[in-house]
């Protein structure tokens, strides 16, 4: 019998072969792909309903449905089309696979028997529902589906760029409804030549496995005859032999974690990522149903919330797969927060209420913090996560830092109080991997402790919009299971991935403090109006509960506000989302935690009044023409200069002195001992300001010339500069707008120099000097601001009011100091941190634009200067300037984001 000419393989043009082989595009009609639908059946009807509002199902399927077609399309933006389909599956189909085909450019959710049953996405690679495995006589052949197909994309509805901002007139098209026999067999196959192929390119030329590879493809292909399955058992026992010749013991060890990262708000709205939980978490389950070794992770306790409030039918699904040890809650947090901008007390309710959620819900507390997508890191977290009862950590956005390489993928990170926590970046710097060849060796290559640890996480599943892993990427790792030339892989669990690199840990390093991302660091600033709303909701929520405390002390009678503060604080904490308080969000979701802000101020100050009620037994407040009642809230004794309101109108000054967390009755004011001098020097118009400790010169344009410490005769002000600079700048990144602010941006400062009004005194003095003064920035663009000084306040306060229309612009305030010292102090979470004002190393001048809390300080040996802050958050002190950013007006997804 002859046998066909052996033919000395041309490496490429053998790849091309298998390439076109299995090609959606090329040779379809005569490949392998073009078989892998069998017959196909047109629906039997297709209606539709479009709603602006997210409705429930059963209220969509009473609507008047009106016929449709193929081709058409919906809209505009966020509006919803639901869509009743009848199908007639044909009798000779029986025994076949059969499969709903579903595209369309909106995410949409397939609805049956009143319940969610499958996600569609077409950027997410679901395309289709399955409706039986094997069709059988007895089963229904008719059946009606409703699809609820959302008016926005994986990613939102901009056009051209995901991160423009939506288009709010855009429509969606329905290409693709109809009924097919899926090939199981082809399918198989199709997975099988991918990931030869795949082995062929990665692992290169001089690798002697990808080259065995291609020559098992290359016989594949001239064993398959796509019109003759009879083949294709043969064929797949090709692959198989080689797919089974296995690894070394010592080979590296890949954690395969399914993973589905939903933004709980970034370039869509917080409603609808309730439907997108719903369509990934849908299909998450009917993955597990045909894996039952598939593991899926799942963070955000208020997604659960969500679905379990919206969709209780999937949400049971869900608890009886979490205690099949499948479906798996990680991470502890509400929601995954960012981690710079949120206070201490706000980190800790992070955990607080998200593991208490999950304990309720599913009887278990989260030994692991889940947090991959979020703009830096707090060196605070460590003790937050220890006392929460985690001592693991992941997450891999250092990944995208724009200068240096983090060292380390697993290791230990230490926080300011000496606590640690075992932490660990996916080499493959993704939290979205597909399962393919290329990914699994990025991870082995890249990973940084290779010889300290033979395990990596490989988190796989379409992530930041949702869908989640698909059923041809467990395919794809169940080839690559344990086979020669690639890294074992299992289907995994946190519990089991952590644990094997807890067996040894004697060689793995330690860092220290903060993990800084050099990136994304425009997030400081971006909407300054979600940066007030959070710092002042903070402090309202702190003051209910200190004050509510008191009362209920004073009183047991006193109803402590439990289930309104909890809805409080949740919407607090839903908004410290990664992409809501850093302001990388659409401006949809800006007007939503806008809005939550405004809730959250009135019913917080309801609720404080009550309690003060109740604390002052109604001398609300206890007030008189002849006396009133000041209540401080802060745990330490304040002598302070205060303005209250008259009853019959008008304003008075009064300095009065109040203990710790107590209130005082106050009679008369107290008398300073110095009381606040204003004069105005007549030669050059400078305003001096004085109360005993400090002395202030102020030139017309309202920089601080001189800030002279009284006690030591010290001068604050740098010799030949001014403080009480504003200084603008463009604000032109490469491509994140309104995330980044680039080093270049410092090339293009710019003082502010036009002056509107100059400096006037509008309070003489006594108790409380004061000074005004108004600048323009540009022809639109104003800033006014009020100096004040109070009786024995150590401190000046800048009291700023800018009216902003600039676009690409940020604006910072400058204050050159007469002090040196090699490293600065930031207020962060229950702590502080020291970093350089020098830029000696890369790793020192990518911090040229930093995040710190209430205040940072540069100090010598007994002496130091602060800027103080209540609504800010980016800063930077470089050599001797102390500088407070104040707006950046990036326009990125919002396009508002220049209004004032």
């Amino acid at each position: 019998m002859a046998h066909p000419p052996l033919v000395l393989k041309n490496r490429r043009t053998t790849l091309e072969r298998v390439e076109k082989f299995i090609s959606e595009v090329y040779f379809t009609d005569c490949n392998l792909r073009g078989r892998l639908f069998g017959a196909t059946c047109p629906v039997d009807s297709l209606s539709y309903f479009l709603t602006p509002q997210r409705i429930p199902y059963e209220r969509a399927v009473e609507q008047e449905f009106k016929p449709t077609n193929i081709g058409d399309s919906y809209g505009p933006t966020w509006w919803t089309c639901w869509f009743c389909v009848k199908l007639s599956i044909p009798k000779n189909w029986v025994g076949k696979e059969i499969h709903f085909l579903w595209e369309s450019d909106g995410e949409g959710l397939v609805w049956r028997d009143g319940q969610p049953v499958q996600g569609l996405t077409k950027e997410g690679e679901k395309t289709s529902y399955s409706l039986t495995d094997s069709l059988k006589e007895q089963e229904p052949h008719s059946l009606t589906l409703y699809v609820e197909m959302a008016c926005s994309g994986l990613f939102g509805t901009g056009n051209n760029c995901m991160i423009a901002p939506p288009d709010p007139n855009r429509k969606f098209v329905l290409q693709r409804t109809e009924l097919v026999v899926f090939n199981r067999d082809v399918h198989e196959l199709l997975v099988d030549f991918e990931t030869l192929l795949d082995m062929a390119k990665f692992l290169g030329e001089e690798n002697q496995r990808s080259f065995q590879a291609l020559y098992v493809a290359n016989q594949m292909v001239n064993m398959c005859d796509v019109t003759d399955p009879s083949t294709f058992p043969k064929v797949r026992q090709l692959s198989s032999s080689f797919f089974s010749q296995k690894n070394g013991d010592s080979q590296h060890l890949i954690h395969a974690l399914g993973h589905c990262h939903i933004d709980t708000a970034w370039l869509w709205p917080y409603e609808e990522t309730i439907r997108k939980c719903a369509r990934s978490w849908v299909t998450v389950i009917r993955l597990m149903e045909k894996n039952p070794d598939f593991k899926f992770l799942c963070s955000q306790a208020q997604q659960f919330e969500w679905v379990k409030n919206w969709y209780p039918g999937l949400y049971l699904q869900i608890q009886d797969y979490v205690k099949r040890g499948q479906f798996i809650p990680v991470g502890g947090t509400w929601v995954e927060m960012d981690g710079n901008l949120p206070s201490g007390e706000s980190m800790v309710r992070q955990f607080l209420q998200g593991q208490r959620f999950f304990q309720q819900e599913f009887g278990k507390l989260c030994t692991e913090f889940w947090l991959p997508d979020t703009f830096g890191y707090s060196a605070q977290l460590p003790q937050l996560m220890c006392g929460s009862g985690i001592k693991r950590f992941l997450t891999q956005k250092l990944s995208w830092s724009l200068v240096n390489s983090f060292p380390h993928h697993t290791f230990f990170w230490e926080g300011i109080d000496g606590s640690r926590v075992l932490t660990h970046f996916p080499p493959g710097d993704s939290y979205e991997m597909k399962g393919r060849v290329e990914e699994l060796l990025k991870t082995l290559k890249n990973n940084r402790d290779k010889g300290r640890v033979n395990h990596s996480a490989f988190l796989f599943g379409f992530g930041d919009g949702g869908g989640g892993p698909t059923q041809k990427m467990l395919d794809r790792m169940k080839r690559m299971t344990d086979t020669d030339g690639l890294p074992r892989v299992q289907q995994s669990n946190p519990e089991l991935f952590f644990s094997s690199l807890e067996k040894d840990t004697k060689q793995l390093c330690t860092w220290i403090g903060e993990l800084f991302l050099e990136l994304h660091n425009g997030t400081y600033t971006t909407q300054a109006q979600i940066k007030k709303g959070n710092r002042e909701c903070e402090q309202i929520l702190h003051d209910v509960e200190i004050v509510s405390s008191l009362a209920l002390s004073q009183k047991s009678s006193f109803q402590y506000p439990s289930a309104r503060l909890q809805k409080l604080w949740r919407l607090l904490l839903l908004n410290q989302f990664h992409d809501v308080v850093p302001g990388s969000c659409i401006q949809r979701v800006v007007e939503d935690a806008l809005m939550y802000y405004g809730d959250i101020r009135s019913t917080g100050a309801q609720l404080l009044n009550e309690a003060l009620k109740s604390l002052l037994g109604g001398v609300s407040a206890i007030r008189t023409d002849k006396s009133f009642t000041v209540l401080n809230t802060l745990p330490w004794e304040r002598t302070e200069v205060i303005s209250r309101a008259e009853l019959a109108g008008g304003e008075t000054l009064a300095l009065v002195k109040v203990p710790s967390m107590g209130f005082t009755t106050v009679f008369e004011s107290l008398t300073p001992h110095h009381p606040v001098t204003v004069t105005c020097q007549a030669e050059d118009g400078v305003v001096i300001m004085e109360n005993g400790l400090i002395q202030v010169h102020l030139n017309p344009m309202g920089h601080v010339i001189s800030l002279r410490l009284l006690a030591s005769d010290r001068e604050m002000i740098s010799s030949g500069n001014h403080g009480n600079q504003f200084v603008i700048f463009d604000d032109i990144p490469l491509y994140w707008d309104a995330w980044d602010v680039m080093d270049y941006h410092l090339e293009t400062r710019k003082p502010i120099t036009t002056l509107l009004s100059p400096v006037e005194i509008v309070s003489t003095g006594g108790l409380r000097g004061a000074v005004k003064f108004s600048m323009r920035i540009s022809e639109k663009s104003l800033i006014t601001q009020e100096i004040v000084l109070d009786a024995l306040c150590p401190y000046l306060r800048f009291h700023t009011e800018v009216q902003w229309y600039e676009s690409h612009k940020f604006l910072k305030v400058e204050f050159p100091v007469r002090l040196r010292n090699m490293n600065a102090t930031y207020e962060i979470q229950f702590g502080h941190l020291q970093r350089p004002t020098h830029w000696n190393t890369s790793w020192d001048w990518a911090r040229f634009e930093v995040w710190g809390h209430k205040w940072m300080d540069l100090s010598e040996y007994g002496v130091g200067m602060a800027l103080l802050n209540d609504c800010k958050y980016g800063c930077s002190v470089h050599q001797n300037v102390m500088t407070l950013s104040l707006l950046l007006s990036g326009r990125g997804r919002d396009s508002e984001c220049t209004q004032p």
